[in-house]
């Protein structure tokens, strides 16, 4: 093993152990004060790793002395893609448990809290890292675990009913998922995503047709990851979890959970497992546009801040599996269209990272302005741009970056998705995107009118800019947002094409690794 090899078994061990540490400093009173900085040190750590890793060429690591041939054996593959997610992860956990130092103290027990949102730092990473169909199920199910207590922290009834809510069709979700799973183990015997990938390749019937075996795993992962990504039809429970989590869960949930555990799962799937095809790249297109447009409906008409950013979720994350789907469509034909597919997919990519920073950015901010102004409803705020100018200036960024306008992040990821859908031959839906973007600056406009600008409410005028470490990961996340679009062009060649590529060399990707 070389010594970059040796470094990603880190990523999951140092935090996973860490989160297990903080339980046992709590309970021992000199070391207790100690468990937010720990927390902060060991994610800070991990993405210094991520960022070390990025320009190794790192190829399958074996766990245990197992090999590719081993039916048992645990693969870890660190791939462009799963560098660019492991970055991604670990940047807007840092922002999140940063913001956390100062926002937490109003809760107890802020130790139970770091430990479980380490907790689930390690299950996404190790999720993003993994090889293999059950591990990628394994550590999905151990994020989830974790992010249902995360939900229902504050222990309030609208927080408990949220989390039930969330365990109960999270839980539909995993049985999918685990049904698919078993489905393509028996009809493969492998459960190594390569293994899987050329054992689907051998019973593809004659004339190139998938059978009903396949198509049934095919349907319920892409079901279950649908409902863990919460596309539409499948997203009854994220505009609840997501308001009643705290602010720096919401961030995390939004961020970068349904990401890993949804969207980043769905594309390893479909691309490196069971390959873009018709059918599978019919189904993305459809959840894709689905999502877009009803989320961004559903949430113009919010007047609960972080319900509407909830909705926002949905409709972004339309956005990319719309993209997904498109570079899957022309990729399938006869003649794939490869060029075309890697527009498409650089679109996704980039738009997946720059929601993880302006959607994670807008609800950590919308928690300063709750914890200033005492209330998450827009027309009970006013004013507040002037009494929190940091937060204020941190909320226009990041709506502006949302809202696709230039020369912000969105605008740009959200330019090539449009055109992408162009070149694959689907003008309507470009023009739909494009509709989409529009509402959403719309929605936002009504956030600046009625909570940073406007006569202050009672409750608004006696607001306070946020605490230091609060502010710190706003402007972090702000100045991402601010940079991630002059700086596409570097962005590019170091993390959305190689990871682009992963995606387009299909199982060959899982088997002989990836830059």
């Amino acid at each position: 093993m070389t010594p970059m090899e040796a470094i990603v078994p880190l990523l999951v061990a140092l935090p996973l152990l860490t989160a297990a540490g903080i339980v046992a400093m709590a309970h021992v009173r000199p070391l207790a004060k100690f468990t937010s900085g720990v927390a902060v040190g060991v994610v800070a750590v991990n993405l210094v790793l991520s960022l070390v890793l990025l320009p190794a060429r790192v190829g399958p690591i074996y766990i245990g002395g197992w090999s590719a041939a081993s039916t048992l054996g645990i693969q870890i593959n660190c791939d462009a893609l799963a560098k660019l997610m492991l970055i991604t992860v670990n940047l807007v956990a840092l922002a999140s448990l940063v913001f956390s130092l100062s926002y937490m103290r109003q809760f107890t027990k802020v130790w139970m809290f770091m430990s479980l949102l380490v907790f689930m730092v390690a299950a996404m990473n190790a999720l993003v890292l993994a090889g293999d169909l059950f591990n990628l199920f394994v550590f999905l199910e151990v994020a989830a675990i974790a992010s249902y207590a995360l939900v229902a922290f504050g222990c309030e009834a609208e927080e408990l009913e949220a989390a039930f809510k969330y365990l109960v069709l999270g839980t539909v979700g995993s049985t999918l998922i685990l049904l698919g799973v078993g489905i393509l183990y028996s009809l493969t015997g492998q459960l190594n995503m390569g293994l899987v990938a050329a054992g689907l390749r051998k019973l593809t019937l004659a004339g190139g047709k998938v059978g009903p075996a396949p198509l049934l795993a095919a349907a319920c992962l892409i079901g279950g990851l649908a409902l863990k990504a919460a596309m539409v039809p499948f997203h009854a429970w994220l505009p609840d979890a997501h308001p009643s989590a705290p602010a720096p869960i919401s961030a995390m949930l939004s961020g970068v959970l349904i990401k890993a555990s949804g969207v980043y799962a769905m594309a390893r799937v479909v691309f490196n497992v069971l390959g873009p095809s018709g059918p599978y790249a019919t189904v993305l297109m459809t959840l894709g546009a689905l999502s877009m447009v009803v989320g961004v409906l559903l949430a113009v008409g919010q007047w609960d801040f972080k319900r509407l950013l909830a909705y926002h979720s949905i409709s972004q994350m339309g956005y990319v599996v719309l993209a997904l789907g498109a570079a899957a469509h022309v990729l399938s034909g006869p003649s794939p269209q490869v060029a075309v597919a890697s527009v498409c997919l650089l679109g996704a990519l980039f738009h997946l990272f720059n929601h993880a920073a302006f959607k994670s950015l807008l609800f950590l901010s919308s928690g300063a302005i709750e914890q200033q102004a005492h209330t998450r409803m827009l027309k009970e705020m006013g004013g507040l741009a002037r009494r929190m100018p940091v937060t204020g200036f941190c909320c226009r960024i990041a709506a502006l970056s949302i809202a696709g306008v230039p020369p912000f992040n969105g605008f740009f990821s959200k330019l090539i998705i449009i055109v992408g859908l162009a070149m694959a031959g689907y003008p309507v839906l470009a023009a739909l995107a494009a509709f989409v973007a529009f509402v959403t600056l719309l929605s936002f406009v009504k956030v600046q009118r009625y909570a940073l600008e406007g006569q202050p409410s009672a409750s608004a005028a006696a607001a306070h800019e946020a605490p230091f470490s609060m502010g710190l990961a706003m402007v972090v996340l702000a100045v991402i947002c601010l940079l991630a679009g002059p700086g596409m062009m570097v962005l590019r060649d170091w993390l959305f094409e190689p990871a682009g590529r992963v995606l387009m060399a299909g199982s060959a990707a899982l088997i002989g690794g990836a830059p």
